[in-house]
């Protein structure tokens, strides 16, 4: 009954959304792990070998860096609810200057899309990018790595208007209705960690390896992995059965859309994108690129959040404190697709 329920409700468009007394039970998985992909073998050769001193006071060790070395692979964390609603697995994939923590616990300490989707039956895998996070860096890079200073995100990332950051919390203003906790600001900004611009190549084929191990799969990205997404569903289009891309700072190849024409995707966009300098910039490139994947054949829905009444999104959508809301937008248009139960 429950189920014919739930149907009912998702053919009537009603949102279907998680009550408080699902999402208080316990969490029960039939399994959970991680391990690596990807990634490739360096030789390095010519350098002096040294003396080093591990731990301050220990004793000295000799060191040759001379050898082959594991680079570029990526760390994935897996999920596997006990009962499983979901058809395939679902990929989280972050933006940029950030990890996997994105869909985890939220600033302000409150369950994240992580916690929803495992608890809507998804089989969930989280990645950090190859080198973020447990991921791990290394030296061979091209270019410098990159972080944003304290305050710069609070206005990139929309959670006030340009001009409105201030040190002093009491002098910070955010928008009228902002939905991102700000109080929990700096909890978000400890989540930051350092990034490349030069490693794309890099970060796509650690995907692609991915999408190989676990597909066929739905692929949830957000911001600077909605270039990843679509690249990779040029990759592997039959393996990426729906794209899900949350606020995508680029979109994909317009060459290449033919290759999409029989996978669903879902671009979602929060408030106060369409009027911001940068922003409605970002955002006009990926509407525009979703017409011309439609203009082939392609399945593309766009909703600006504050269009269909929801109303003061971040950029950090999972993170905001009407997350759930917006993931029930999420799952049912997987639901829609046949793609959950």
């Amino acid at each position: 009954m429950r189920k014919i329920l739930f149907t009912m409700l998702v053919a009537a468009g009603v949102p279907v959304l998680m009550n408080s007394a699902s999402a208080a039970e316990p969490i029960a998985l039939r399994d959970m792990g991680s391990f690596h992909v990807g990634g490739r073998i360096v030789e390095i050769t010519g350098k002096p070998v040294k003396e080093v001193v591990f731990t301050p006071g220990g004793v000295p060790a000799k060191v040759d860096p001379n050898g082959k070395y594991q680079v570029e692979q990526m760390y994935v964390q897996y999920f596997l609810p006990q009962n499983r609603h979901g058809k395939l697995p679902l990929l989280l994939w972050h933006g940029g200057g950030l990890s996997g923590v994105t869909y985890e616990t939220k600033p302000d300490g409150k369950p994240g899309w992580l916690n929803y989707f495992i608890r809507a039956g998804w089989d969930t895998y989280i990645s950090d990018a190859m080198e973020r996070g447990r991921s791990g860096w290394t030296s061979t890079f091209k270019g410098e790595a990159m972080a944003l200073p304290f305050g710069d995100p609070w206005e990139r990332f929309r959670m006030g208007p340009i001009g409105s950051w201030n040190d002093d919390p009491a002098k910070r203003v955010a928008y009228p209705g902002s939905q991102f906790p700000a109080d929990a600001y700096p909890q978000f900004m400890k989540q930051g960690v350092p990034r490349w611009v030069t490693t794309d190549d890099e970060i796509v084929k650690a995907y692609i390896e991915l999408v190989d191990k676990i597909c066929p799969c739905v692929v949830l990205v957000h911001s600077q992995s909605g270039t990843f997404g679509y690249k990779v569903l040029e990759a592997r289009p039959d393996k990426v059965k729906a794209l899900v891309a949350v606020e995508p700072t680029l979109g994909g190849d317009k060459n290449k859309v033919g290759l999409l024409k029989n996978t669903p995707v879902f671009i979602m966009y929060g408030d106060n994108a369409k009027d911001h300098p940068r922003w409605s910039k970002i955002r006009q490139t990926g509407v525009d690129y979703a017409g011309v994947l439609k203009g082939a054949g392609g399945s593309v829905d766009i909703v600006d959040l504050p269009d269909v009444g929801i109303k003061g999104n971040s950029h950090m959508l999972m993170m905001d404190k009407n997350n759930a809301q917006t993931a029930d937008l999420i799952q049912k248009w997987l639901v829609g697709k046949g793609l959950a139960e």
